[in-house]
């Protein structure tokens, strides 16, 4: 992934968050139960921060490893795809079994936030600090 694409993929995953939001507070409350409303809310939170993270990236592409980042932004739609993915699927069927994906996405995201770290850890910029 390249900056222009961080860019859109974390714009994009915010238009769907909050769409998703709005959607779980109006269209779903009164189908689905608390407990599977909660669900959703889940992923949308977990959706709207990486979609934050994926502008981050967009941001920091230019002053630290940009083959870190470009990983760490493809796991971390990875994750989004997993992680929030299989939390409205399940909110939405109730299938049980589509909970067993969830944690994959939980460690794609893991795995994006160390990359993101390795990334500082490696930068070769002047901090400015004198």
């Amino acid at each position: 992934m390249n900056d222009r694409q961080l860019l859109v993929a974390g714009a994009a995953n915010m238009f769907i968050a909050v769409a998703a939001g709005a959607f779980g507070a109006h269209g779903l409350k009164n189908m689905l139960s608390p407990e599977m409303l909660a669900i959703w809310q889940t992923g949308v939170t977990y959706q709207a921060s990486h979609g934050l993270g994926l502008l981050l990236l967009a941001v920091l592409w230019d002053r630290f490893g940009r083959r870190q980042l470009s990983w760490a932004g493809a796991l971390m739609l990875l994750g989004i795809v997993l992680f929030s993915g299989s939390l409205y699927l399940l909110a939405l069927t109730g299938v049980r079994m589509l909970g067993a994906v969830t944690p994959f996405g939980g460690v794609a995201f893991l795995a994006a936030w160390a990359l993101v770290m390795w990334a500082g850890v490696r930068s070769r910029h002047d901090s400015g600090a004198a």
